[in-house]
């Protein structure tokens, strides 16, 4: 065995159930069997299995064996609550071990795909960035969320929506066909500037060829700094070559607003929206404080009307599965969209679960897991 493979073989050890390394010491006691096991969520999710699949390879690489892979629901694809998603089959001794981080490697990537899914359908003309990082604990979940969302974005994108076009750093960009990663500014480069204008001024100097994107919420002046970066740059403004990214924070409302206006606003532009919501969280998507919908509309009601039509508006801020579904029913005039909230809200619902259903080729799984069985393809 190689000196990497010894590594891997040990960071199993280390970091999976007691109970499976236990496991693995009695089967190669007592006599090895060759087992299917079949891995499922209990939650609808879009297929993501591939950084299970690839780690299950070096493993068996490693350890001089071969896992037989039949997979059930391709990559990318819609996969029912409690279907199995992969049968492994391969020998005991070399697979018990092994349940704990593969598992780890699946449950999170399928729903976080799911919901850049579900996002991406909502808003099917609006372009969506990834911005995740931020929230994930460390490289390896940065690495899976990445992957995760490029996943349910290329299935949207089979069904017409313009999807995820990139995210925001470097290292997962290849995940969306990138060489780097995307974006301008964050707040604290405006405090260091002392304006909103100055700093797009800095920004568009240091890089005159990148399309500029300019956060103005910075001072609670949306509206006022967003016109007044119009007026400093014309000439990207006519191209479409500039946007502004609304980012206002939910303990206040975007210059300009209040509940009335806020109602004033979408009476104007989607009157019934208004009239349909069914909870307290879509009315304050709606005409809350924060990027609502209001919000949006508001600042493109300014930009045409002092006659920047082609700036484009980006829009931030907790943009989950929901707050998507209440942009689209105001059909909110968004063009891009930045999140990293196709992240698990709920972490117990990523949970995968393994079963073995056939020992030596012979059905057998434990009393409540029978469906499994029924789904059980003859191993290759």
């Amino acid at each position: 065995m190689s000196v990497n493979g010894g590594a891997i073989v040990a960071d199993i050890a280390a970091r999976t159930d007691v109970y499976f390394n236990r496991t693995r010491e009695i089967v190669a006691r007592f006599g090895d069997k060759r087992v299917t096991y079949a891995v499922f969520l209990r939650r609808p999710v879009i297929s993501a299995p591939r950084l299970m699949l690839d780690w299950l390879a070096t493993v068996a690489e490693a350890r001089q064996t071969t896992f037989d892979i039949d997979l059930t629901h391709p990559e990318g694809t819609w996969t029912g609550a409690g279907e199995p998603l992969v049968y492994i089959t391969g020998s005991f001794a070399m697979l018990a071990d092994l349940e704990t981080l593969l598992l780890q490697k699946t449950g999170a990537a399928c729903v976080a795909a799911h919901n850049a899914y579900q996002m991406c359908m909502a808003l099917p003309e609006a372009a969506f960035l990834a911005m995740d990082a931020r929230h994930c604990a460390g490289a390896e979940m940065q690495d899976m969320m990445a992957y995760a969302c490029s996943v349910g974005s290329s299935a949207a994108r089979r069904e017409g929506a313009q999807g995820f076009i990139g995210n925001a750093t470097d290292g997962t960009a290849h995940w969306f066909g990138n060489d780097a990663g995307r974006g301008t500014m964050p707040h604290a480069l405006i405090g260091y500037a002392g304006s909103t204008v100055r700093a797009a001024e800095m920004f568009h100097e240091t890089y005159p060829d990148t399309p500029l994107t300019v956060l103005v919420d910075y001072f609670g002046r949306e509206v006022t700094d967003a016109l007044a970066v119009c007026l400093r740059f014309p000439e990207l403004a006519a191209m479409g070559r500039l946007s502004v990214r609304l980012d206002t924070h939910g303990g206040r409302f975007l210059e300009g607003l209040d509940p009335a206006e806020s109602y004033a606003v979408l009476e104007r532009h989607a009157p019934g929206a208004i009239r349909r919501y069914r909870s307290d969280l879509e009315l304050r998507h709606l005409v809350g404080t924060g990027v609502s919908a209001a919000a949006i509309w508001r600042m493109r009601e300014a930009l045409d009307k002092a006659g920047y039509p082609a700036v484009k508006i980006v829009a931030s801020s907790g943009f989950g599965v929901d707050k998507c579904r209440v942009m689209a029913d105001t059909r909110a005039p968004l063009d891009v969209v930045g999140t990293g909230s196709f992240i698990p809200n709920s972490w117990g619902e990523t949970y995968a679960t393994a079963d073995i259903v056939a020992y030596d080729g012979v059905p057998m799984v434990k009393v409540g897991r029978e469906f499994l069985l029924r789904l059980t393809r003859p191993s290759k």
